[in-house]
């Protein structure tokens, strides 16, 4: 639930570790990089001074010989390379758009020249049944974390050289740094930020495949392509509820996202494109979260409070955070086993959102998560983790009758959108 009490207990726990202890702590990020796709952009920046620790490991369901060092399994397509200078299949990453790219294989140590972005990717010319589970840990320097923060580092485009370094090299930030880069995200969601309202679609330019006609793409992310879906799967969306409740029947967030695949499928998806299942125990959970931040480890799996949906509460929730700031900001969902197959396939629910700061809920006048209003951006972070990790067969939009609009969830918070359910095929 979304007690104050754990709140406050994070929050005292962020400020033991920020001001209680000396040590560096660098950020740290999990991902799958798969071979479907020349490049993965990671979504971390990089400065001027950063350091980055990389491991690979390959990933279950990969080709036998797959390897992040090399692999036999894409050296005989045909083509040029990626970086014909590194072996065939190993992995490798560039920190910038343009810029060349570096061998990696299953641990490197590297030193940010210049401020970019980092990509990380498979050396192959076509594309392969290879992926690799992916650790990075990025240390800022001092000057670099500034750097990170300044409009010119946010505005900046030019290429990013990379150089090797021996790992005792590497510069380390503590905590601080992390809560600092926290504080600023939970900011943005509390007062305002001009990146949360670009990427609204006008609902008029939607139109709905039940007649055979294109879905509309979305305006912002992932370009999906138009699956015609069958007259047996339109009738089932077409009669779900539009909406999730509380326990009280309040309506709420809406549902705006539905998969089809076993449950082992939905979590190894959801596991690969980085999502974590939300803590249960809420007690549990503020304990938890003290304990790891005085051990320094990152607590990405926050409660979130029950909402029901036919006729029962969630049956998982997931979220993605910034290490530090999930108490306050995160993207998460949840999801629902529905009453009803498609083609012998279990097909799930769900109803996602991106909390970005705090409210007042207008039932009990206590402190609950703000969620950005334009809801539709949720929907598309989501369809674009699932497409770059390499599990989801099809994917697409789809406008059922009486689409949600305009509305509140069920603390009041007010939300838009064009009305469209994101339908994930798994394979």
């Amino acid at each position: 639930m979304r007690s104050a009490w754990i709140l406050a207990a994070a929050f005292a726990a962020f400020s033991v570790a920020a001001f209680g202890q000396g040590d560096d702590l660098g950020a740290k990020y999990s991902f799958t990089i798969s071979g479907s796709q020349a490049w993965t952009d990671t979504g971390v920046d990089l400065a001027a001074g950063d350091s980055l620790s990389i491991t690979s490991e390959t990933k279950a369901g990969s080709d036998s010989d797959c390897s992040p060092t090399g692999s036999k399994a894409v050296s005989g397509n045909s083509g040029t390379l990626t970086s014909p200078g590194a072996p065939p299949g190993a992995l490798i990453a560039k920190t910038a758009e343009k810029a060349d790219p570096v061998l990696v294989g299953n641990k490197s140590e590297m030193k940010v020249d210049a401020s970019g972005h980092l990509y990380l990717g498979v050396n192959q010319s076509a594309t392969s049944n290879c992926a690799f589970s992916v650790k990075v840990r990025v240390s800022h320097t001092q000057s670099g974390a500034d750097s990170l923060s300044s409009p010119a580092a946010a505005s900046s485009s030019s290429q990013n050289a990379v150089s090797q370094t021996p790992a005792n090299a590497a510069a380390h930030t503590d905590l601080k740094t992390q809560l600092s880069s926290a504080a600023q995200v939970w900011l943005k969601g509390q007062f305002g930020s001009s990146t949360s309202s670009g990427g609204k679609e006008s609902a008029s330019a939607v139109t709905n495949n039940a007649a055979g006609s294109a879905t509309a793409t979305a305006s912002t992310g992932v370009k999906l392509p138009t699956v015609i879906l069958d007259a047996d799967l339109r009738q089932h969306i077409d009669g779900l509820p539009r909406r999730v409740h509380d326990h009280a029947g309040n309506l709420g967030d809406m549902v705006n996202f539905v998969m089809i695949g076993s449950q082992e499928r939905v979590q190894a998806a959801l596991d690969a494109a980085d999502w974590h299942i939300a803590d249960l125990d809420s007690k549990e959970a503020g304990l938890k979260a003290v304990l790891n931040t005085y051990q320094k480890k990152e607590y990405l799996q926050m409660p979130m409070s029950h909402l029901y949906l036919f006729d029962r509460m969630q049956d998982f929730g997931y979220e993605q955070a910034q290490a530090f700031a999930v108490v306050a900001t995160r993207h998460h969902f949840r999801i629902w086993k529905a009453p009803f197959t498609w083609n012998n396939e279990v097909v799930w629910v769900g109803a996602a959102t991106h909390d970005i700061g705090f409210e007042k809920d207008i039932r009990t006048g206590k402190l609950t998560h703000k969620i950005d209003p334009d809801i539709d951006l949720e929907r598309t972070n989501l369809a674009d983790g699932l497409e770059k990790s390499g599990k989801a067969k099809d994917l697409t939009y789809y406008l059922p009758p009486e689409p949600v609009q305009e509305a509140k969830n069920a603390s009041g918070g007010g939300y838009h959108s064009d009305g469209r359910l994101l339908v994930v095929f798994l394979k």
